[in-house]
């Protein structure tokens, strides 16, 4: 008698899904973002361009119609102390384009929609920050050429060029978290121009443009003691540019504090900006 044999069963094959890391996510998620902020330049380049135009206006308004009328102790050619000064208030000047987009993106709700999407949360603003960070570089590029074209000039060996670079766009990598935290706190687009009145008295109180010493005692010492005092001054040490003697505690340091400032803020701003990004819904 035979018997019936059952047919083999094959073991069900499981597919196993493997989690993504979460640095190598939020890298991706970020870049993505990224990608979509350089698409709106292509499709928007002239809000592109007047940024770019903006600081090289203010550079040329600054050496010839009141670089005239400036004299740099030691017979220093103004242009040459102008133009570190100006590339560090450049640093804080484009918050305004990041608060601006940040808010504009929460008014259409599409910060919203991002935060229900299967992301990793905080790529949203590190994306807005990267794709700023760009725009920065290419500005300081075009920056330093029309500086170039009005007189000044680099006496300082590439590695301190390079060192007095890194230490601009360390301090804007810092102020567009700061744009971001203050973006994420005003909500709306029209509460934008009201925290934009803060960001000018911050850039001028300091050694960008003129020296401290001008300046009220109380004044002058809230100057010295100014992150843009700090990266002006460590600049032009950089750069070999002229500056004016100070012999405060905090000129006499303006490397160390060049970089101990924006590290500090960033330590601050960057964890408050995803607090208050992780709460816009609640």
């Amino acid at each position: 008698m035979s018997s019936a044999t059952a047919p083999a069963t094959e073991p069900a094959t499981e597919t196993a899904i493997v989690p993504v890391p979460r640095a190598r996510r939020l890298v991706t998620d970020s870049a993505t973002m990224a990608r979509r902020g350089f698409a709106h330049w292509a499709r928007r380049p002239g809000q592109l361009l007047v940024g770019l135009a903006f600081p090289v206006m203010m550079l040329v308004m600054f050496t010839y119609f009141i670089g005239g009328g400036m004299a740099v102790a030691g017979g220093g050619d103004y242009a040459a102390f102008l133009v570190p000064g100006m590339l560090t208030m450049t640093m804080a000047f484009g918050l305004e384009g990041t608060m601006v987009a940040l808010t504009a993106d929460i008014d259409r709700g599409l910060l919203d929609r991002f935060r229900s999407m299967p992301i990793a949360p905080s790529s949203v603003l590190v994306g807005r920050s990267l794709l700023d960070m760009a725009e920065s570089a290419v500005g300081l590029l075009v920056l330093l050429g029309a500086g170039w074209l009005v007189g000044w000039r680099w006496n300082g060996t590439f590695a301190e060029g390079m060192a007095a670079v890194g230490l601009l766009l360390l301090l804007r990598f810092a102020m567009l978290w700061a744009g971001i935290l203050l973006a994420l706190v005003a909500g709306r687009t029209e509460m934008v121009q009201a925290v934009q009145m803060l960001i000018w008295p911050v850039v001028f109180c300091s050694n960008a443009i003129t020296s401290p010493s001008t300046m009220p005692g109380w004044l002058a010492a809230v100057a010295d003691w100014n992150p843009m005092s700090a990266t002006a001054g460590a600049v032009r040490e950089l750069f070999g540019n002229p500056g004016w003697p100070n012999d405060s505690w905090a000129a006499d340091h303006a490397l160390a504090l060049a970089v101990a400032w924006p590290l500090a803020l960033l330590a601050v701003l960057v964890p408050l900006a995803l607090t208050r990004f992780g709460r816009l819904s609640r």
